[in-house]
């Protein structure tokens, strides 16, 4: 990682930032000390957060996996990509696929300094990066146009960022916008987290009110709305150790969020 002398101005390193919380949580090098105090503070009161955070991850990995392997996917539009880990979307889907394409949309400044791990790709393939609000889709979709063929299927994958958006009728509005877009044979892949326990809502409650970026609850009865008028790929909607688990995955918890894969007819 790059010292901090060469970080834009806007970017505060004494201050906690929800992305590199959700790095340090996953064993992530891209944190600073803020981060780590932010992080051992929730997990302090809340201890399961970081078996939570790699159970989303994990989701991430078997949802790709599976569009590419058995869905036969080649293209993957993945919204608020977030801070770089092991297995990113487009090292996953190029594993299988060498020719995969993969477009990631992130408005985070913070994402972009370390966009250079997002760009590598196979040879074959090919991966972009396109700075925008994910609720902008006219933006979103003319960026990933420069990458992806939108007359062919695409899957769209979006893990575990839209608790960021605190209406739930536009989040709910841009799913199906982007949806509506792209042709029939593309999947979209969603999970969203849920309140374990009132414990565990009123530790995120109180991060929520310490100034980092919010993260609302839903629950998976609301949360499968964003697959109407799609086809879902067994085992449907359910919890994310629950989807397709393989050999790699844990069975620790099944209480922190939920997530689907839905076919476009």
């Amino acid at each position: 990682m790059t010292g901090e002398q060469h970080l834009p101005p806007e970017m505060n390193t004494s201050v906690a930032h929800s992305a590199r919380v959700w790095n340090y949580w996953l064993g992530g090098k891209d944190n600073y000390p803020a981060d780590h105090d932010a992080g051992d503070a929730y997990s302090g009161k809340y201890p399961l957060i970081t078996t939570f955070a790699r159970e989303s991850r994990d989701f991430l990995r078997r949802t790709v996996s599976y569009l590419a392997r058995e869905a036969g996917v080649r293209q993957f539009l993945d919204l608020g990509a977030g801070l770089p880990t092991a297995d990113n979307t487009h090292e996953i889907a190029q594993r299988i696929a060498p020719d995969c394409r993969v477009l990631y949309v992130d408005h985070d400044p913070l994402v972009l300094l370390h966009v250079h791990v997002l760009l590598t790709s196979t040879p074959e393939g090919a991966t972009d990066y396109v700075q925008a609000d994910m609720r902008d889709t006219d933006a979103v979709l003319e960026g990933a146009a420069k990458v992806l063929d939108l007359t062919r299927p695409v899957g769209l994958v979006i893990n575990d960022v839209l608790g960021h958006i605190e209406d739930w009728d536009e989040a709910l509005s841009l799913v199906h916008r982007l949806m509506e877009r792209l042709p029939s044979g593309s999947y979209l892949a969603a999970s969203h987290s849920t309140a374990s326990d009132e414990e565990h809502r009123a530790v995120q409650e109180e991060y929520n009110n310490s100034g980092a970026i919010p993260y609302i609850f839903r629950e998976p009865e609301q949360t499968v709305a964003f697959f109407d008028g799609l086809e879902l790929v067994e085992p449907g909607m359910v919890s994310w150790p629950n989807w397709r688990p393989d050999e790699h995955t844990g069975r620790t918890t099944d209480r922190a969020g939920w997530g689907a894969v839905g076919r476009k007819p």
